[in-house]
């Protein structure tokens, strides 16, 4: 997803504005880096409370992009590409939740 962002900005409009920019690329940093992080907490419990913060990074992506799409930063082909990449890691890390919650043992 990051690797996406950082394509579409360098050949966007949305190069010249940096505050739609930063934000947009902070959000997709944001998923892999709370993922990571949950990951090293104690427990599976830290780890889903980090996971729900990556899948909220998710949403706040595709609206920062569907704004750039509305006032013309990106493409609609772009925004398609965002909105369904963001889409599928949301339920990937949703599907992650949902086995963690069930799992009897706390992650060594």
């Amino acid at each position: 997803m990051v690797k996406i962002i950082y394509e579409v900005v360098k050949r966007s409009q949305l190069f010249k504005d940096y505050s739609l920019r930063d934000q947009i690329q902070k959000s997709a940093i944001s998923i892999p880096s709370n993922v990571a992080e949950g990951y090293e907490r104690e427990s599976n419990r830290e780890f889903v409370r980090f996971l729900y913060i990556a899948k909220g990074s998710c949403g706040e992506l595709r609206t920062q992009a569907f704004i750039a799409m509305e006032i013309g930063c990106i493409t609609k082909n772009d925004y398609t590409r965002i909105d369904s990449k963001s889409r599928k890691i949301s339920g990937m890390i949703m599907n992650l939740i949902k086995k963690l919650r069930t799992a009897k043992t706390i992650k060594p």
